[in-house]
């Protein structure tokens, strides 16, 4: 048998004697991308294991119903990095929202008064540009604006 080259880090390595169409170096990072490789190739195209799996899942968190509790009352600072990434996750999501609204266009058509495209925090989470529409354009827009 000839050397081939690892499909994952590209290395030339001796394929074994036992497994003639192995694909993979023996490296473990190498392994563990081709068993996950694998894993996704199976849950995707077959429905039973895909449910196999949800059911393991599943199954266990019935089995440990405790579990997080007990671990974030274990170790605090890894409660505190949770609480904290949440947020910003949250916060993303609320500025994506806020960016893919689409009620601001609409009352802009309504107006003769263009509104001010300006760049937002939104932008710089990598979401699209907002639409600013000045106090003078939502009292023209809407009664219930001139409040603003």
């Amino acid at each position: 048998m000839g050397e081939r080259v690892c499909g994952y880090c590209q290395r030339s390595f001796q394929p074994s004697k036992f497994q003639p169409a192995q694909a993979a170096c023996s490296d473990p990072v190498c392994q563990r991308r081709r068993r996950n490789d694998y894993h996704r190739r199976k849950v995707a195209g077959d429905p039973v294991y895909r449910q196999g799996c949800l059911e393991s899942a599943q199954q266990w968190r019935a089995e440990h119903p405790d579990y997080w509790t007990q671990l974030l009352e274990r170790k605090p600072a890894r409660a505190e990095r949770n609480r904290q990434q949440q947020q910003q996750r949250d916060e993303r999501r609320r500025q994506r929202r806020l960016a893919n609204n689409n009620s601001a266009p609409n009352l802009a058509n309504n107006n003769p008064a263009m509104p001010q495209v300006i760049e937002s925090k939104a932008l710089k989470l990598g979401v699209a540009l907002i639409l600013d529409i000045t106090s003078s354009c939502c009292a023209n827009s809407h009664p219930e604006w001139a409040k603003c």
